[in-house]
């Protein structure tokens, strides 16, 4: 049987591809987490050496990069920390082994990552956790500069965790200006927030903000407080997002449940034991619905027919309740083999098909980075030769900017008479749009319809902010019409530069 089918394969690939790839979508976020806390992804445990955190990044993107990747969202934050010189923070443990040591020999880690994404043609958005401040109580490394040491008061215990104290009014005005200063000195496309905004309870134990309560709470129940303290919070780095940079855009990526329905008719028909509303005090739907983030990405790390929380309810409950935001699904490819379910090797494929189908989802991101190095369930062949096959733009959000860059000044050169290639030069008009990358454009002869909205006449998206040139070979540039357009940095495509066709030099 085995044969057979493999047979079958090798005969009609062109069938297997068409089938699915013919579905991609032209716009689509693909990320990925790259999580720096206890070194899950980046770098590696006791990787302290800089060249060596420089390669094995590179390695990552460049696995993402094949694998059909557009995005990656990496935490730069990880507990009241920093991979970038702050004046708020010290230098993290997960860097350099020691909170507040620099790296050696010296170098930016964050403006290094941003280069080398934006070198690729990827997003680059920032992770940061917004009140963890020590990671392991009495182990994790806390240098004396560190804000735990000099205001002491802000802070409080919840099982081996040190926690922001998040009714603080001095706490929220802290953490909103390093999230200030860090957007307005990197170029970094979007700040991006997790789960953690009041943490996940702990049994028979209740997170000790009794005091604040009584100090900021105004008459209000607990737990209308602490909801109105997550709002507040996100309001305020909203805000200073915008001030500081308009394109930058700002996401959430919440836990996979809202409210169960039993609790709230809006809810999902889902039985989960703890959720955003009722117990991380983050009421996502509100921040949708008043336009104060511009995606969400809820962690739908669940498989199909979940008892609690089945991805395929999810999946349709978050679609429905995007109230014109976007929305990407985070993805648990970390799960690979842990369970039945996860070691079928069609458990992703499937969720993949299940979100493009959905109306209002624009993409997904996978936790996290280090999974795909095994190539788990084969997962990695599966995007590179089927679901990702095809390059996508990323999605562009008309509220931040909606204006299209004029179209690109565009020539192919030379002759085929001694060499198998022509040159297609490719340069932005003048303008005060700043562009990130061309999209080069394939179409048969024959084609009644120049269809751009089809993936599959993406041929190359060439990343580039100044006047660029690649070799095309003579079949491409003899054979096909070419049009070229351009992205500027909000994701707005400009109309086409339509190339005139060119007839093959006679031998």
């Amino acid at each position: 049987m085995k044969h057979s089918v493999l047979a079958a394969f090798l005969f009609f690939p062109f069938l297997f591809f068409f089938s699915d790839s013919a579905a991609q979508p032209k716009y689509e976020f693909r990320g990925v987490w790259i999580a720096t806390v206890d070194n899950i992804d980046w770098p590696s445990k006791g990787n302290f050496n800089t060249d060596s955190q420089k390669l094995e990044f590179i390695r990552q993107l460049d696995r993402h990069k094949r694998n059909g990747i557009n995005a990656v969202i990496v935490q730069v934050r990880p507990a009241a920390d920093a991979f970038y010189p702050s004046p708020y923070e010290p230098w993290s443990e997960w860097l350099t082994g020691k909170q507040g040591k620099p790296p050696s020999p010296y170098y930016d880690p964050l403006a290094f990552m941003i280069e080398e994404t934006h070198k690729r043609g990827m997003e680059f958005h920032a992770w940061c956790n917004p009140y963890r401040a020590v990671f392991n109580v009495g182990h994790s490394s806390i240098s004396p500069t560190h804000v735990t040491r000099i205001h002491p008061g802000w802070f409080m215990t919840y099982g081996d965790v040190k926690y922001f104290d998040p009714g603080n009014k001095e706490v929220q005005q802290y953490v909103t200006g390093v999230i200030r200063d860090m957007v307005s000195r990197y170029d970094i496309d979007a700040v991006h927030f997790d789960d953690y905004f009041y943490p996940y309870r702990i049994p028979g134990r209740e997170f000790p903000d009794d005091a604040s309560w009584r100090k900021y709470g105004n008459g209000m129940e607990k737990d209308e407080w602490r909801r109105a303290n997550t709002d507040s919070i996100i309001v305020m780095l909203g805000r200073a997002i915008r001030e500081e940079k308009k394109y930058c855009k700002f996401g959430i990526s919440p836990f996979g449940v809202w409210r169960n329905r039993d609790k709230d008719p809006e809810g999902s028909e889902t039985r989960a034991g703890q959720t955003n509303y009722d117990d991380l005090y983050a009421d996502i739907l509100l921040w949708l619905k008043n336009g104060w983030i511009d995606y969400v990405a809820p962690q739908l790390y669940w498989e199909f027919g979940q008892r609690a929380a089945p991805y395929e309810v999810l999946l349709d409950w978050w679609a429905r309740h995007t109230y014109g935001r976007q929305c990407y699904i985070g993805l648990g490819i970390f799960k690979a083999g842990s369970s039945p379910p996860w070691r079928e090797k069609s458990q992703l494929p499937r969720q993949i098909q299940a979100l493009r189908s959905t109306e209002n989802v624009q993409g997904m991101i996978f936790f996290s980075s280090a999974s795909f190095e095994k190539n788990p369930n084969g997962w990695n062949d599966s995007l590179q030769e089927n679901y990702f096959r095809y390059e996508a733009l990323i999605p562009p959000m008309e509220w931040i900017d909606s204006i299209k860059p004029p179209k690109p000044l565009a020539e192919i050169t030379g002759t085929s008479s001694y060499f198998d290639f022509r040159t297609l030069h490719m340069k932005p008009r003048e303008s005060s749009k700043s562009v990130k990358a061309f999209v080069v454009y394939r179409f048969a002869l024959d084609d009644s319809v120049l269809d751009r909205n089809n993936a599959l006449s993406i041929y190359r998206i060439i990343p580039s902010a100044v006047e660029c040139s690649i070799l095309l070979p003579n079949e491409d540039a003899n054979n096909f019409q070419l049009a070229v357009s351009c992205i500027d940095t909000h994701n707005n495509e400009s109309e086409a530069e339509f190339l005139p066709v060119l007839l093959q030099n006679p031998k």
